[in-house]
């Protein structure tokens, strides 16, 4: 997944909001809170940070291409780095950043879901 699909992505989400901050990464949140990050590694490649639930957080952390998300995960929160794609399936990343999304969501108050039309159904 390049930037470009990254983006692509997150923007087809509901009710996300884009900025630019922390060094240049694109940063995508639902109802002011972060869901994803694109950007933030220091190598070339490129590097995906998404919130998860605490199994797919034990799942990942040891997980080839994958690792807790520096400086998230070592405040106890459940953030991952994906930052090798080699170490991908098909459709992988897009599974985990609209898994991101719902999670922080629904985390959202249930006043604030309804004015943006999030879990609703």
């Amino acid at each position: 997944m390049t930037y470009e699909d990254f983006n692509a992505l997150c923007r087809s989400l509901p009710a996300t909001t884009h900025v630019v901050q922390w060094g240049g990464s694109d940063v995508w949140k639902v109802g002011a809170k972060v869901f994803a990050i694109g950007g933030w590694d220091k190598s070339d490649q490129p590097a995906y940070t998404f919130k998860t639930s605490d199994l797919d957080f034990h799942f990942l952390s040891s997980k080839p291409g994958f690792r807790p998300a520096p400086y998230l995960a070592s405040r106890g929160l459940k953030w991952i780095q994906q930052y090798d794609r080699t170490c991908l399936e098909k459709g992988e990343l897009e599974y985990y950043l609209k898994e991101s999304h719902r999670i922080v969501s629904l985390g959202l108050s249930k006043k604030l879901q309804k004015e943006l039309g999030l879990n609703q159904s």
